[in-house]
């Protein structure tokens, strides 16, 4: 079984990548001297040095591909994230070369082309033979060989969406074999995967059977059997994985905590609630908008013209929105609409053609210029250059009651752009998509996003089709 053999595989892994590091770095030296170069020529260090130095390469980049989780289990894992670790484990590796021999030992006669050739062909030659490893284990499976045979233990919500997952992605090479439930009638089926028996079978079919796992997906009534469940899994040595059925209440990636061998697991992890992120965040956010102040300034100024001579009102309009911790603060915007009445702009959302919008402010919505005076709420602290867009309080109070978790957005500071408006959600499209996405960026925040988001907006953010 798979089980058995995972050892040798990982082993033999590790020996095709000693072969393919100790290959790549003979390569550059050959690549770099006989390549581009008619021989080592006067003053260069002897073949033996270079290949000397392999008796300490190959041992930390093994190491380094260990800690960056190289070897851990592929199955369901894309290759974008394996080659991610193999960049991230060489590139960590080159460095660690780098210091050791031109600062610490201060061998300065080894060439940096050298080494900068070593990168890349290990790169390229690790993530190619990671890719034709998988391409070859999918063929494989496709003929039914590799396959991960597998139990669920318990009918829920929660063991549909795995059948589903698993049948969805036959790549994976999992095959389940069958359902376990006091509730749902033997030889109910869902997928074609059939329900076998009651718990009390669990029993029977694990001495019968070799299966590779057990996932025990039981629905929140039956919790109770939990306890004796994984006891009689233990006692068999079948490898055993657990499936929550609250997976809609806690995200995929809980934050979890240890208090003194208690564990606790966080509903919502919210990076931001960290005071250093938090004050990079706001140092990011002041730098940010003073330069975005002092850039755009002509702009602004030409937008402040237009916006005073061709239409009576004044230049800019403050609306109130729904910020950080759920307080009401005036987001500035210029003015793109006729001035209305107290209270009449509140009615409704704008829409394609509203008669309300002037010819400039048609012009400043669907280039985004019009938003340019959230700078200043930005410096001021109300908002940030990256997050949810801020909504209405009357909004707020509908959305929070028809959308689940629409509220968790408020644990951050709204933004002038976010994950969401990159993808396209802005103006008159899908809620409900929305909040998805700013629910992502607020769980999965880093400054690298947000610097990703920042340049994202430049090419797609500033012209919005969808504005009215």
């Amino acid at each position: 079984m798979i089980k058995d053999n995972q050892k040798i595989f990982n082993r033999l892994m590790v020996i095709l990548d000693v072969a393919i590091t100790a290959a790549s770095f003979m390569l550059a030296y050959f690549f770099k001297f006989y390549v581009l170069n008619s021989g080592p020529g006067v003053g260069v260090l002897p073949i033996g040095d270079y290949f000397r130095l392999l008796i300490v390469i190959v041992p930390t980049y093994m190491l380094l591909y260990y800690f960056c989780s190289i070897y851990a289990p592929k199955r369901t894992v894309r290759l974008r994230f394996e080659v991610y670790g193999i960049v991230k484990a060489n590139t960590l590796g080159v460095m660690t070369l780098i210091i050791v021999l031109y600062l610490i030992v201060k061998e300065i006669n080894y060439s940096r082309s050298v080494i900068a050739f070593f990168y890349f062909f290990n790169v390229f030659f690790t993530s190619g033979f990671r890719f034709l490893l998988r391409k070859s284990l999918r063929n494989i499976r496709r003929q039914g060989y590799n396959l991960k045979h597998m139990l669920l233990v318990g009918y829920s919500r929660a063991a549909e969406e795995y059948i589903d997952r698993i049948l969805d992605n036959p790549q994976w090479g999992y095959v389940a074999c069958g359902i376990l439930d006091n509730h749902i009638p033997a030889g109910t089926l869902y997928r074609g995967v059939k329900v076998l028996g009651t718990l009390g079978n669990l029993e029977i079919i694990l001495p019968e059977n070799k299966l590779d796992e057990v996932a025990i997906t039981l629905p929140l009534k039956d919790y109770d059997y939990l306890s004796d469940i994984v006891g009689v899994c233990e006692k068999s040595g079948v490898h055993t994985k657990f499936i929550p059925d609250y997976n809609g209440l806690i995200p995929s990636k809980p934050y979890t905590e240890d208090l003194q061998g208690l564990p606790v697991i966080n509903i919502r992890y919210v990076p931001l609630t960290n005071t250093g992120n938090k004050m990079i965040k706001r140092a990011v956010d002041i730098v940010g908008s003073l330069v975005g102040i002092v850039i755009t300034s002509p702009i602004m100024l030409i937008a402040a013209i237009l916006v005073k001579t061709t239409s009576r009102g004044p230049v800019i309009f403050k609306q109130e929105r729904v910020g950080l911790h759920n307080k009401s603060f005036y987001m500035y915007k210029f003015r793109s609409m006729e001035q209305q009445q107290p209270g009449e702009e509140k009615r409704a959302w704008t829409v394609r053609d509203d008669p309300r919008v002037t010819p400039v402010g048609r012009f400043l919505r669907r280039t985004s210029l019009d938003e340019l005076p959230q700078l200043f709420n930005i410096l001021k602290g109300n908002m940030s250059l990256v997050g949810p867009r801020p909504e209405r309080p009357g909004w707020v109070e509908k959305f929070k009651e028809e959308i689940p978790r629409y509220m968790v957005r408020h644990q951050v500071r709204p933004g002038l752009t976010g994950w969401a408006q990159v993808n396209g959600l802005r103006g008159d499209t899908s809620i409900r998509k929305r909040i998805e996405y700013d629910i992502y960026y607020i769980e999965n925040w880093t400054f690298g996003f947000d610097i990703k988001i920042i340049f994202m907006t430049f090419f797609t953010g500033f012209v919005n089709k969808n504005a009215y």
